[in-house]
């Protein structure tokens, strides 16, 4: 028997309170339960737009602090495996569909999408319309919401009264490795030529499979490790990973590449876009409702051409506060905004999106060989 539950949205506008109905599935959430743990049933409610790859979009960090809604209608029908993950759990704090598959049919499928939840402890929803909800967040932008049983709706006003805001809140230090580990975490045979330490901000495995395919080996290290520390590891280069939140959250991550540009190759994606705009001293802010999905259009300035783009981040670059020198070489051709960068005094550039493009599609990976030749030409 299906419980009823709600989503219950904040409206940024006039703070009325927006509810779609449905029935919970995964992780049975309630207040108390919001209450103890704060990534669970509570968080920024956002879209993404993609077809396939649910089981990478949930086990995606840059989601940390976020309920996503899927636009595609049909969601679970290839199941679970233990391949397509992007790193260890769910990060994400809930999950929006509008028709939930209870009957996964795929030769790799191990498990259902209810049950993957429920062990990763992740509330679900479903039976609502996303359509709707999807015209209220570009209508209205992302909003603070709630997961909670029917039964609880009187509830809401008090949970948002007394749960944390997210402008400003530090969400990479939630997400970052707590101690450094090497990639492939499997020693290989396959000799590597160059040594990588990659700042962990909330990274996706397969940005570290798409390095290690190119030669790579890497070690990944805390959001919060120092330029002194990483340059003691006599790095080829350092790559600048995705993830979640605010990028003036975390300052400490700004000092740090500051410390590295000019001395050693750096390359930033996503996260690690952004954290590099503002040690170059440019300025970062809040989009209405995001990028998020598998196809987004963006034009290569240097190469004078169009990439459809995986994309998930609500944060973009002010590009007219970057300095003399800083060259935007990628602009998103649905609302122009800063997708790329490249400053090549200091041997550093960066993207916006998802170059590893799980989910999605793969007209970017050649951006990976662009930071190994960066690293052959400091070589030399």
């Amino acid at each position: 028997m299906q419980t009823p539950g709600v989503l219950i949205l904040e409206d940024p506008n006039d703070k009325a309170r927006k509810t779609f109905s449905g029935f919970l599935f995964g992780a049975l959430t309630s207040a108390n339960q919001i209450r103890k743990k704060i990534d669970f049933g509570y968080g920024e409610v956002v879209f993404n737009t993609s077809m396939t790859g649910y089981q990478e979009i949930l086990t995606d960090p840059s989601y940390y602090g976020q309920m996503i809604s899927m636009t595609t209608p049909h969601v679970g029908n290839t199941g679970v495996n233990s391949e397509d993950i992007e790193s260890s759990r769910i990060w994400c704090s809930g999950f929006i569909v509008h028709d939930l598959c209870q009957s996964p049919s795929n030769w790799r499928s191990k498990d259902a999408l209810d049950e993957y939840l429920k062990l990763n402890q992740t509330p679900g929803l479903s039976g609502i319309d996303t359509r709707a909800l999807t015209l209220f967040l570009r209508t209205h932008g992302v909003a603070r919401g709630l997961i909670l049983p029917k039964t609880e709706e009187d509830l809401a006003s008090a949970l948002f009264s007394e749960l944390p805001l997210f402008e400003g809140r530090d969400l990479i230090q939630e997400v970052t490795a707590k101690k450094p580990y090497s990639w492939p975490i499997q020693p290989t045979q396959k000799k590597n030529k160059f040594h990588v330490v990659a700042m962990d901000f909330g990274i996706k495995w397969n940005l570290l499979r798409s390095l290690e395919e190119l030669g790579c080996s890497i070690e990944v290290v805390s959001a919060k490790t120092t330029s002194t520390d990483i340059l003691s590891k006599n790095p080829d280069g350092v790559f600048l990973s995705n993830g979640p939140g605010d990028p003036t959250a975390a300052p400490y991550a700004v000092k740090t590449v500051q410390g590295l540009l000019g001395k050693v190759p750096v390359f930033g994606v996503c996260m690690g876009h952004q954290i590099l705009a503002l040690a170059l001293g440019g300025k970062t802010y809040k989009l209405k409702f995001g990028h998020r999905g598998g196809n987004q259009p963006v034009f290569d300035s240097l190469n004078r051409k169009v990439e459809i783009s995986s994309h998930n981040h609500g944060y973009s670059v002010d590009g007219n506060s970057l300095p003399k020198g800083v060259v935007v070489t990628h602009t998103n051709l649905n609302d122009r905004t800063v997708e790329g960068l490249s400053v090549a005094e200091l041997g550093a550039f960066s993207v916006q999106y998802h170059p590893e493009a799980c989910p999605g599609p793969h007209d970017s990976a050649s951006i990976f060989k662009k930071f190994i030749e960066l690293m052959k030409t400091s070589r030399k």
